[in-house]
C-alpha cells in the first residue's frame, strides 16, 4: 500500500512539472520514471562557480545550463568521462576540475594532422589553456577524434561520453557513424552517451549533412540506435523558443558566432544561442 501511495505521489509531481512547463521531459524508462526530479550536487555547483571558469565562458551559462545538463546526464565525480571535441574548453573548465581528484577526464580533441574544419591552431591553443592552470588540468588526457582517428581511451572503460553541439560537424564531413560506434565501444555496459545539439524544426525536410547546423531529432535517435544505444531520456533544459531556425547563415547567425551583417547583431543577441535537444543514451545491459 505504501509503495502504491509513493508511486502515486511521484506521478502526480511529474504531471504537475509537465503542466507547469518544466524543462525536463522524461522517457518511459524505469530509471527516469522513478526519479522525475534530479538534484544538482553542491560539489558541481561549487566548480561551476569556481576559479577554473573564465568570466566570458560563465556568461554563457544562461544559454547552456551546465549544472542542469550534467546532472540530467547523471554525472558523478568518480567517473571516467570522455568529452568529444572540447573546442576551446568551455566544458573542460567544469569537467576537468570536477573529476580531477576521484575521476578521469579525457578530451577527445581535433585530429592534429587531418582536421576537416581547418582549425589548425585549435589543438595547440587547447594544450596552452591546460598548461596555464595545472592545478585544474594536470590530469587531463588528450586524444584525437576525426574521420581517421576515433580515440576515446580503452574500450569498455568510460562511464560517460559527452558531445556538446558537435554532431552537425561530423555529419557535414560524413563520419558521424564512426563517432557513434567509437563512443559505444568506449563505454562500459550501462554507460551514458550524452548529446546536446542544435534542433531542427520538425516540419523541415531531413538534411543528412546538417548544412544549416540544425539536426533532426529523430535522425539523431536513429543514429544512436544503429550504433547499439538505447534512448533513456530527453530534456528541454536547453530549449530556446526564440530561435526560429530560419537564419541567413544558419545556426551560425546566432551567438556565440554571430556570422553575418553587423547591423543584425542586436537582433541575434536578443534571440540568444540556439534551440537545442538534450538526449541521454545508454549502452544497454543486454546487447542485441
Amino acid at each position: 500500500m505504501k509503495n502504491k501511495l509513493f508511486k502515486s505521489i511521484w506521478l502526480t509531481v511529474g504531471a504537475n512539472l509537465v503542466m507547469a512547463g518544466s524543462p525536463f521531459v522524461f522517457a518511459a524508462d524505469s530509471t527516469t520514471a522513478k526519479n522525475p526530479i534530479f538534484h544538482v550536487e553542491k560539489i558541481l555547483q561549487a566548480v561551476i562557480a569556481g576559479k577554473s571558469r573564465s568570466s566570458k565562458n560563465a556568461l554563457r551559462d544562461k544559454y547552456r545550463h551546465p549544472a542542469q545538463t550534467l546532472s540530467f546526464f547523471g554525472l558523478k565525480n568518480n567517473m571516467t568521462v570522455v568529452e568529444l571535441w572540447p573546442g576551446r574548453g568551455w566544458y573542460t573548465e567544469i569537467l576537468a576540475p570536477y573529476l580531477k581528484d576521484k575521476g578521469h577526464y579525457i578530451a577527445a580533441g581535433f585530429e592534429i594532422k587531418k582536421n576537416p574544419l581547418g582549425v589548425k591552431k585549435a589543438p595547440s591553443k587547447y594544450r596552452q589553456k591546460l598548461a596555464s592552470q595545472p592545478e585544474f588540468y594536470a590530469n587531463v588526457k588528450i586524444t584525437e577524434l576525426g574521420a581517421h582517428k576515433q580515440e576515446m581511451g580503452k574500450d569498455g572503460t568510460a562511464d560517460m561520453v559527452l558531445s556538446f553541439r558537435n554532431l552537425h560537424n561530423w555529419m557535414g564531413s560524413g563520419y558521424e557513424d564512426k563517432v557513434f560506434d567509437a563512443a559505444f565501444k568506449a563505454l562500459k555496459v550501462g554507460g551514458v552517451f550524452g548529446i546536446t545539439e542544435h534542433k531542427a524544426r520538425p516540419n523541415q525536410p531531413v538534411d543528412n549533412r546538417a548544412k544549416s547546423g540544425y539536426v533532426d531529432l529523430d535522425l539523431v535517435i536513429k543514429m544512436a540506435e544503429k550504433a547499439g544505444f538505447k534512448l533513456a531520456a530527453q530534456s528541454d533544459i536547453n530549449k530556446n523558443k526564440l530561435d526560429t531556425k530560419n537564419h541567413p547563415k544558419g545556426v551560425w547567425s546566432l551567438p556565440p558566432t554571430l556570422a553575418g551583417k553587423m547591423k543584425d547583431r542586436a537582433k541575434y543577441l536578443a534571440i540568444g544561442e540556439s534551440d537545442r535537444m538534450t538526449l541521454k543514451f545508454i549502452k544497454p545491459l543486454k546487447l542485441n
